[in-house]
């Protein structure tokens, strides 16, 4: 398929992002040709081919809450298509984050999202035995159950964009390497984005390319530091991008080893704690500190499948080599420090696990991760008509956020997304920041 000399919109990006984008427009702009998504490997082959695939609500931030709610009812739209399981997805916290996830319940209440909460130690353990007769973990003091929410296939998900995408006209052209952009002579807007095979003369640009962001912030010459107003008043300078590596990986059980009592296909579980983690393997302490993992059914049918936090990155963000990704980087992977942890943490939570360690899967597995100043995304145009969706890795479940850039586009701003200018900086207007250990909760 010969790349187009011109479209109304050109993607940049087949991943998540890119794709909803592509296929909301589509309903609009139905002409073949209209929209154009360049890719330079194939569909899903970045951050979204590797995502966990976990789809929940549980933010502390409010914005961010409305906004995966509205990408749930998106995932639930086309389950089967999606290969989306709505299991739900716990939050299992200690007491030092109890009032942060008694506020997430009272503010999923308002807005009608379907959870239970859980409090008090002797409470969460019976509730949590009654999912699974194993559950051990010692000094949790809430849990937040979510109805909604669980997991889908990460792949097949991307796959299933593209395929509606398609079906409405969208070109999607992969192999295409974006390598600049034409400006206008007059004006501050983008008229075309140059690639390796030619050059796409367009009215519309949508930059949705995960950890890749910081390469097309660069090309458009977009500042390397930016000044955020903190509480204090004052102006700070910050650096615009920072790189998390995410850990992630697999413990090789029978997949029939993870159901609940009665048999089913259990809720996504994540575990923050405080209490001591002691190593599977030698008994050794790990860790006394806060720490916290995320665990669900593998979608190969290989185990159990999940990870913990991410670690920063520790170079200049122009200096880490985000080519190539994933599996494929001979620097950024998993090590045995992270497989004694992980599978130490799930015996820690439940008995099913304790003496498993040596089940875990080793091989290449993990992702970095592009992260904003204050590690939450930036929806939000530049240069008059380049629409920036910098998801701060918090991609893959929110698959809403292309129909509602698609609005933005056609010219109907979203409330969902106006708390996410890139404006929020200069004016002090940050998102709350939690107790979790994890950066972007």
């Amino acid at each position: 398929m010969a790349l187009p000399k011109k479209a109304k919109v050109v993607i940049v990006g087949g991943g998540i992002h890119g794709l909803s984008t592509a296929w909301k427009l589509s309903e609009t702009y139905k002409n073949k040709g209209d929209v154009v998504v360049l890719e330079k490997k194939d569909t899903g082959a970045g951050a979204s081919g590797i995502a966990c695939g976990v789809i929940r609500n549980n933010y502390f931030q409010p914005a961010m809450r409305e906004l995966m709610a509205h990408s749930v009812s998106v995932w639930e739209s086309d389950a089967k298509a999606f290969r989306y399981n709505n299991v739900g997805y716990m939050q299992i916290s200690p007491e030092i984050m109890h009032k942060d996830v008694a506020g997430i319940y009272a503010q999923q209440k308002a807005i009608g999202y379907d959870s239970t909460f859980i409090e008090g130690e002797k409470d969460c353990m019976k509730y949590m035995q009654g999912i699974f007769y194993d559950w051990q973990a010692k000094g949790i003091t809430s849990v937040l159950h979510e109805k909604k929410g669980g997991y889908a296939y990460n792949v097949d998900s991307v796959k299933a964009l593209e395929k509606k995408a398609n079906a409405n006209g969208v070109d999607v052209h992969k192999g295409i390497k974006v390598t600049g952009f034409k400006r206008g002579s007059n004006s501050n807007a983008i008229t075309g984005v140059v690639t390796d095979h030619g050059t796409v003369e367009c009215d519309q640009v949508v930059i949705g390319t995960g950890p890749w962001v910081r390469d097309f912030w660069n090309m458009l010459e977009l500042p390397k530091t930016i000044d955020i107003k903190g509480k204090d008043g004052k102006m700070h300078e910050a650096a615009m991008w920072k790189y998390w590596f995410l850990q992630e990986g697999v413990l090789g059980v029978d997949q029939d080893l993870f159901k609940t009592n009665e048999g089913k296909l259990p809720p996504v579980i994540h575990v923050d704690t405080d209490a001591p983690l002691y190593s599977d393997r030698d008994q050794k302490l790990i860790t006394d500190k806060l720490w916290g993992i995320y665990y669900k059914p593998d979608i190969e049918g290989l185990g159990v499948q999940g990870g913990t936090s991410p670690y920063i990155v520790k170079k200049h963000f122009d200096e880490v080599e985000v080519d190539p990704y994933a599996k494929e980087s001979p620097e950024y992977q998993t090590t045995d420090e992270f497989a004694d942890m992980w599978s130490s943490a799930l015996a820690h939570c439940q008995k099913r696990f304790v003496g498993k360690s040596h089940l875990y899967r080793k091989g290449p597995s993990g992702g970095l991760g592009c992260m904003t100043p204050d590690a939450f995304p930036i929806f939000d145009r530049f240069f008059e008509n380049v629409y920036m969706i910098a998801d701060s890795n918090h991609g893959y479940k929110m698959i809403g956020v292309g129909h509602l850039v698609a609005q933005e586009i056609l010219g109907q701003e979203s409330k969902l997304l106006k708390p996410f200018r890139f404006d929020r900086y200069a004016k002090g207007e940050l998102h709350p920041t939690s107790n979790s250990p994890f950066p972007w909760s």
